[in-house]
Parts: C-alpha cells; structure tokens; sequence
C-alpha cells in the first residue's frame, strides 16, 4: 500500500512538472528528437560518394546547417500561406456561397437562408479582431520555439564529442564506463534507427500528397504536404486531419462536392499504402507499441502539451520502450508496452 502511495505521488509530481515546464521542456525534448535524426542521417551519408569522405564533424555541420534553413524555411511558408489564405477568404466565401445556392436548387430550397444570411448570423457576429493578437502572439511563440530546437540542437550535437568521456568519469572507472558506453550506444542506435526511418516516411507522405495537389490544383500544396507529414507522427488521428483539411479547402477553393471527393480519394489513398505497406515494410519491429499503449500516450501528451505534445507522443514513447528494452531492469516494462511481446 505504501509502495502504491509513493508511485502515486511520484506520477502525480511528474505530470505535474511536465504541464509546468512545458516552455523549456517541449524546445528541449524536440531537439532531442531532431538531434537523433541529424545524426543518423548523418551516418547515413557515409554512404554517398563524395560527401562520405568527410570527417564527422563535417559531415554534422553540413546536416545541422540544413536543418537550421529547413526550419527557417518551414517559418516563412507557415507565415507566407497565412497571408495567402486571408487574401483568398473572400474568393472561397463566393465558391460556398454558389454551392449552398446549387444544393438548394436541387433541393426546391431556395428561399432558404443563402451563405450570405447565414454569414450574418454566424460568420459575422464573431470578432474576428479579437483574434488577432492570439494569432500573433501563437505565432511569435511557435518562432522562439523553432528557434530555441535549433539553439539547443547545435549544442547537443556540439557536446557529443565530450559525451564518452564524461560517462567513464562518472561511472568511477574504465570497465563500468565501457559498459555504460555501449548500453549507451545500442540505446542511440535504435532510437536513432527508428526516428530517422519515421521522419523518412512521413517525409514521403509529404511527398506523395504534395504531387497529388499539385496534379488537382490545390492551393497552398506545399504547406498542406508539410502539415500531412508533421500530423502523421499523430497515430489514428493525424491521418484524418491530414486529409480533411486540404478536402475542405478543395471545397471552398473550386466550389463543388465532385472535386471534394477526388481529393479526399486520392490522400486517403496515399495513406494508407504508406500506413499499410510502406511504413510496416521500412520500420520493421522499430515500432513495436501496442495500440493500447499508443492511444494512453497520446491522450496523456496531448493533455500535457497540446497539440505539440501529441506530436511528440509516438516518438517519445517509442524511444523510452527502446531504453527500457536494453536494460536489465526494466525489460520487463518494455515487454508489457510492445505489441507483440518482442523487443
């Protein structure tokens, strides 16, 4: 009973830490994150013929400068289609306004309530200028949050150098470092292993969707591609917002229900042969969670942090069941949290 008192005090303190620190703690566990990816693609690009000839140290300056004008990148498109998208709201309000005026046609509905009376008594009676500054502040948010996973990435791989050495000190000797060394190391390489193939494939997701737009004319393709791939780390859930949202803009954008549904034909196609054959095919038993699990995650994180934290919820998850896997003690833990038993 004491020993069920003291691990429920400790859950609770740790949530509670997690919800309170959530400003230094999201930054910092992203870079986390994205440290592990740059690093293993930087192994990785060993295997490219020229660039694979560099030292190491060139090799992680050349990936976390391209991670750095990635992000730069990602801000200003995010910044770009926001004022894109206000432009054309008036454009989209007219396409709904003759497809509401279409469907009531057919219906013999017509002296029912157009787009327009229906904007008045809805659309309308919002203050749309209360939202601005919200708006803004998010914005200026979501920026020093890129900015700080840039900062402490560029740290995190500079120290990693100094990481060998320091685990030898603190285990007191040779022999235990050693072995701290290469629980260590087995440790990094499955975690990078599995958050690099994840972002490989959410990235060809990206891909796959952004072609697709580009085929139909969807507006904005580049920014809704990036947000599949971003909103694929979301298991269940992302997959849905993924595609219902560049569906609704289809909607507003062309007017018609048939164009609606090519859209929504096409994405959901391209998730589910990444979802069913692609990813299982690539990640092999990296990702081992039960769903269960999976579903627990997300909730909690989700809780937490929001919608970043449902974007951290798999990969987090994942990466703890693949330390806890390696060691002794925790096994057991790890055995529990997979899917089928094997980790």
């Amino acid at each position: 009973m004491r020993n069920a008192t003291y691990a429920l005090a400790l859950t609770l303190m740790l949530g509670w830490f997690l919800w309170i620190g959530q400003p230094v703690l999201l930054p910092v566990l992203a870079a986390v994150i994205s440290v592990y990816v740059l690093l293993t693609a930087a192994t990785n690009m060993r295997r490219v013929p020229i660039i694979g000839r560099l030292p190491d140290w060139a090799r992680h300056t050349i990936i976390l400068g391209a991670f750095t004008i990635g992000v730069v990148l990602l801000f200003v498109l995010v910044i770009n289609n926001l004022a894109q998208v206000l432009a054309a709201l008036p454009r989209y309000e007219s396409n709904l306004d003759a497809l509401i005026t279409r469907r009531a046609s057919l219906l013999g509905l017509e002296d029912e309530p157009t787009w327009e009376n229906l904007r008045r008594a809805t659309l309308d009676q919002v203050n749309v200028r209360s939202w601005v500054a919200p708006a803004l502040l998010s914005l200026r948010g979501f920026g020093v949050t890129l900015f700080l996973v840039v900062l402490y990435a560029s740290f995190l791989m500079g120290e990693r150098g100094m990481m060998a050495r320091k685990v030898v000190i603190a285990m007191g000797g040779e022999d235990a470092g050693q072995r701290a060394l290469s629980l260590l190391s087995r440790v990094n390489e499955r975690i990078g292993q599995y958050l690099f193939v994840k972002t490989v494939v959410n990235g060809m997701l990206g891909v796959i969707s952004y072609g697709i737009m580009l085929f139909l004319g969807i507006e904005f393709a580049l920014f809704w591609a990036v947000l599949i791939a971003f909103l694929n780390y979301i298991p269940y859930i992302g997959s849905l917002l993924g595609v219902i949202f560049p569906v609704l803009l289809s909607l507003a954008q062309f007017g018609t229900l048939w164009m609606a549904g090519v859209v929504l034909v096409s994405l959901t196609a391209a998730q589910v042969f990444v979802g069913a054959y692609l990813e299982p095919k690539m990640m092999g038993r990296a990702f081992n969670l039960s769903p269960f699990v999976v579903l627990l995650a997300l909730a909690c994180w989700s809780s937490l942090w929001g919608l970043p934290g449902a974007l951290l919820a798999v990969p987090l998850t994942a990466s703890l069941v693949l330390v806890f896997s390696e060691i002794k003690m925790t096994r057991p833990i790890a055995v529990l949290l997979s899917a089928s038993g094997r980790v």
